[in-house]
């Protein structure tokens, strides 16, 4: 038998949260960001409970190849574009949206030899310093673009820092005005965040991507509780073992927890090796039966310890939720000082998944 260590991947949930973007960007199109392999969810697991979604978002020329031999004929958008000139043939056969954000890939359109022009989403840097062009720049690059005959439809795009905060995207809102003044164009500006909770940020296209696996883009899951969102990817697994210590008694790699009185723990059969974080302190929330209680001692790459202090009953073979529907991802994040989204991508390849 193999060991008992599962995700589960809801894709009614996945559908569900698609419906949640809708009831709050009710007038906007939706380009769903699947990413990093969906956040780790896997693309070619969810795409199809996401088919509803105007447009999918992505990075991987490959995962968009995917897509399309899937069966998918709606828009891609490929969020940093073309990374060498010679993609764009491949860009052509797919017919994917490119972003459009450095000097560079405005030479390469232009010479570009493909059978029909391209639509493209014009990057502009509001703040944020990764891609993109400066405010100032846009209104030659977009007059520059809109003569090439390879160039389609055009949208003005941009990324916001700290949507999360509710002032948060003031300045970068400016700078997008700025660039912005005397075009007349679509817009997509609307990451998870923004998506959420700045209406005013919505426009033509809302981008999400947390927020569709059912977690907090801020980090912190008590900002959407009451959102509807629902937890998406659950992982879970087995007690495999149980000691009990006496007071003194140290648990794990370091010798870092040390019982103070006579206590039961269980070993679950999850570590770093599945994508656990590591550093997860003691006392990181988890599952145990259905009860709450905590880990205790450092993480190993194929094994942890929980307390089972709250839940005598547990023994060999009892079930654990390390992350999802009652045990959140935002607050395993939390704990290990880190976020959702990295705790999504690291689920380890050797992780049975199974999608329901």
């Amino acid at each position: 038998m193999s060991r008992p260590v599962q995700a589960t991947i809801d894709t009614r949930a996945l559908r569900h949260n698609l419906n949640i973007v809708r009831q709050a960007a009710p007038v906007s199109r939706v380009w769903s960001v699947v990413k990093a392999n969906a956040y780790g969810h896997g693309i070619e697991r969810v795409w199809n409970a996401l088919s509803s979604t105007d447009g999918f978002a992505m990075l991987n020329l490959e995962e968009a190849i995917l897509l399309r031999e899937r069966g998918w004929k709606g828009p891609i958008l490929m969020l940093e574009g073309f990374f060498h000139a010679d993609e764009l043939a491949l860009f052509d056969q797919y017919r994917l949206t490119t972003s459009v954000h450095s000097n560079w890939q405005l030479k390469a359109l232009q010479n570009a030899r493909i059978q029909a022009p391209l639509d493209l989403y014009l990057k502009v840097n509001s703040g944020m310093n990764r891609l993109g062009f400066q405010p100032e720049r846009v209104h030659s690059v977009w007059q520059q673009l809109r003569a090439m005959s390879n160039v389609g439809s055009m949208t003005l795009m941009s990324h916001f820092a700290v949507a999360e905060r509710p002032d948060g995207i003031d300045e970068a809102m400016v700078k997008i005005e700025q660039a912005a003044e005397g075009l007349d164009c679509p817009r997509s500006l609307a990451n998870s965040a923004a998506t959420l909770w700045h209406p005013t940020a919505h426009f033509d296209w809302v981008r999400p991507g947390i927020i569709l696996y059912g977690a907090s883009p801020s980090g912190q899951w008590q900002d959407v509780a009451t959102s509807g969102l629902k937890p998406v990817m659950t992982l879970s697994s087995q007690i495999i073992g149980i000691q009990t210590l006496k007071a003194g008694d140290c648990v794990g790699y370091g010798q870092r927890y040390q019982a103070r009185s006579e206590q039961r723990i269980g070993i679950v059969a999850c570590g770093y090796g599945d994508g656990y974080p590591r550093v997860a302190p003691d006392g990181t929330p988890v599952l145990v039966d259905g009860v709450r209680t905590r880990t205790v001692g450092t993480v190993s790459m194929d094994m942890l310890a929980v307390d089972l202090t709250p839940c005598p009953q547990a023994g060999i073979g009892t079930p654990v939720e390390l992350w999802g529907q009652e045990i959140k991802i935002d607050d395993v994040a939390s704990a290990a000082g880190t976020v959702g989204y990295e705790l999504m991508c690291a689920l380890a390849p050797r992780v049975p998944v199974v999608t329901v």
